[in-house]
């Protein structure tokens, strides 16, 4: 294999992008889909007010767990700036893929009307083939909005009940209208704000210089080997070859990294918020510069490497407290998530704090809320475990459907003197117990109750 060769058939970013897409779609929209136990992978459902995780139910009173989640979501992507800059934006980001779908795979490979070369020279309309060319580009889009969108909210609606709520559409008219908002919202988003989203919209551009440091991996061109195409006021200085300030410098002006960027800016420019890390650029110049038998100018390194001739730094101070804070915050979720009741148990004391019965039998009368979290009908019994003393005189075991909740009250008694004391009336802590019997051992729950026993003065003699 010849030198030249050697930078040429090195697989693209493009292509390695393009094949990460596809892992990341198909994850999205097969996840939905897979469910453990009867729980889905992941649901966020305000109508069933549930929150499942990894195969888990946990009630809205349990969400609990969700300031972890996001604390993992955004230490998450701040340790992923930090080392591979806006990775996330140019390799996962769903604007990101929905507009390579619609330019790339649509507009470029289908229907022909854009080279992926050159994303900057805009679609040629006074063509009327290009014209419909471009409306046929558009209803593909609009139907592959509806399935983004349906894909986006079957994490918030299980798939199973999403399309059985579709097929009543009158009875469903708010579910139905998000779908075709946020459809609509994509259509005009992929098709006419484009990448404008990344620069103007989304926020993560603006933090992104804050988490960077010369040992991040981005997008950068040498200027040592390449030559200097702005000045120090960022104005650009070298139009062509032979504007270059040194004979020996090796870009050859052909633009080739300008025009393949989806957002329309000059990496040579050096860092720049627009710049979305899909290494577009690297591939262009890899291109060029290897049919000359030379490394590409512009290289998926940092800046250590490229500007200081340093090695680049995967260990640091801030990988390193990144990496500290995720093992923290993922030790705290799987110590919270252990706690996990799988049942839900609320008790209240009835506002009158005892009767006193003939025999001086005290009784004590509650309120108790059950709530079934978990996917199968159960039959729920109660006990006292710490003082036997006590008696629970009314409750009848029941059962419970999926999701439901049912009130009951129930009333504690005892006919032993618990407490000889004149002067007041005495709370006793007791111990409820509640469990499924078909399932005593994992659908339990313990909760606390006061009885409350009354002084001496007011028994019978």
């Amino acid at each position: 294999m010849s030198e030249k060769n050697e930078f040429v058939k090195k697989t693209s970013y493009r292509k390695k992008r393009y094949f990460v897409y596809a892992i990341v779609s198909i994850i999205s929209l097969v996840m939905p889909f897979i469910q453990i136990n009867g729980n889905q992978l992941f649901l966020l459902s305000f109508d069933k007010k549930q929150f499942h995780l990894m195969g888990t139910a946990f009630d809205m009173q349990e969400l609990y767990l969700m300031p972890f989640l996001l604390m993992l979501l955004f230490i998450g992507i701040f340790a992923i700036t930090s080392i591979g800059g806006r990775a996330w934006c140019g390799w996962a980001c769903p604007q990101t893929i929905f507009r390579v779908i619609y330019r790339d795979l649509i507009e470029s490979t289908l229907l022909k009307l854009r080279r992926i070369k050159n994303k900057q020279k805009d679609i040629d309309l006074s063509k009327n083939e290009n014209k419909i060319k471009k409306f046929i580009g558009v209803i593909l889009w609009s139907i592959l909005s509806l399935v983004a969108a349906s894909n986006f909210m079957w994490y918030f609606v299980p798939p199973q009940d999403f399309f059985a709520y579709i097929q009543d559409p009158l009875e469903h008219m708010f579910l139905i209208g998000i779908v075709l908002s946020i459809a609509a919202f994509l259509i005009y988003d992929v098709i006419i704000l484009k990448e404008d989203f990344c620069v103007y919209i989304c926020p993560y551009s603006r933090v992104q210089s804050v988490l960077y440091d010369n040992n991040t991996y981005q997008a950068i061109y040498s200027t040592k080997r390449g030559g200097k195409i702005y000045d120090e006021n960022k104005e650009k200085v070298v139009w062509k070859i032979k504007d270059l300030p040194d004979p020996a410098n090796e870009c050859t002006a052909c633009e080739a990294c300008v025009t393949v960027c989806p957002t329309h800016i000059d990496i040579r420019k050096g860092l720049q918020l627009e710049c979305i890390n899909c290494l577009e650029c690297v591939d262009a110049c890899t291109t060029v510069m290897g049919k000359l038998g030379k490394p590409s100018l512009v290289q998926w390194s940092s800046t250590n490497t490229i500007v200081e001739n340093k090695p680049t730094k995967l260990l640091r101070k801030t990988t390193i407290m990144y990496f500290i804070s995720l093992t923290i915050t993922f030790a705290l979720l799987f110590a919270m998530s252990g706690e996990k009741e799988y049942m839900l148990l609320n008790v209240n004391k009835d506002t009158e704090l005892y009767k006193i019965k003939d025999g001086n039998v005290v009784s004590n009368n509650y309120l108790l809320l059950f709530q079934n979290t978990e996917s199968k009908t159960l039959t729920y019994e109660l006990e006292i475990v710490d003082n036997p003393d006590i008696k629970i005189t009314r409750f009848e075991p029941f059962t419970l459907s999926p999701g439901k909740m049912a009130k009951k009250v129930v009333i504690l008694e005892t006919d032993k003197l618990l407490v000889d004391n004149n002067l007041k009336d005495t709370p006793i802590t007791v111990t409820i117990k509640a469990y499924a019997k078909e399932d005593p051992e994992k659908v339990k729950v313990f909760r606390k109750a006061t009885f409350f026993f009354p002084r001496s003065d007011k028994l019978q003699k």
